[in-house]
């Protein structure tokens, strides 16, 4: 089965008066070969990412996949960290200049499931582990409990449908800016 490991908890303040400070929550997934990392996010230093990668017995060369759960600058910005591996994105697997099309059982323990709603691009990966399937799903949930009404979706009633089906797929859900959290 699959590993997942939120690697720097991600933040945001959009739901407070004042200035926005925001950071995705960025995910390590290791399945077989595959060394995933999920929203490279936005950092105050790329180091804190280097170093947790480090804890984990690897560096930026070994990472072979980046997967990107929307087109919003605050989950994709660090990307260029890893200058060798695929991209896989809503628009297909990318490895430097050349796109294939993805396939939703992407491996034995990984599905990619589309998620419209705060954006019309969002993906999110349910991933098989040991303590049952796990979302990454980015801003289809914030946080656990926020935002109940999402100002910057495109489609309010696609996120509402997205998160159902989601809620509905896994045992724990791993929002775009906060810790991980069990589904009821």
């Amino acid at each position: 089965m699959a590993e997942v490991k939120i690697l720097i908890e991600g933040y945001t303040t959009a739901d407070t008066a004042g200035e926005e400070k925001t950071c995705a929550t960025i995910t390590l997934v290791k399945d077989g070969d595959n060394k995933i990392i999920v929203d490279p996010g936005i950092l105050e230093s790329q180091k804190m990412l280097v170093d947790k990668l480090k804890d984990e017995g690897l560096s930026v060369g070994d990472i072979n996949i980046v997967f990107i759960t929307h087109s919003h600058i605050d989950h994709y910005r660090n990307i260029g960290m890893f200058p060798e591996a695929k991209t896989l994105e809503y628009f297909g697997l990318w490895d430097k200049n050349t796109v294939q099309d993805w396939k939703e059982q992407f491996s034995e323990d990984i599905r990619i499931i589309k998620t419209p709603g705060h954006s019309n691009d969002s993906l999110t990966l349910l991933v098989k582990t040991g303590e049952g399937v796990v979302a990454i799903c980015g801003d289809v949930f914030w946080k656990k409990d926020f935002p109940e009404d999402d100002a910057y979706a495109t489609d309010k009633e696609k996120l509402k449908e997205s998160r159902k089906m989601v809620l509905e797929s896994a045992d724990w859900v791993i929002p775009g800016h906060a810790g991980m959290f069990k589904t009821k």
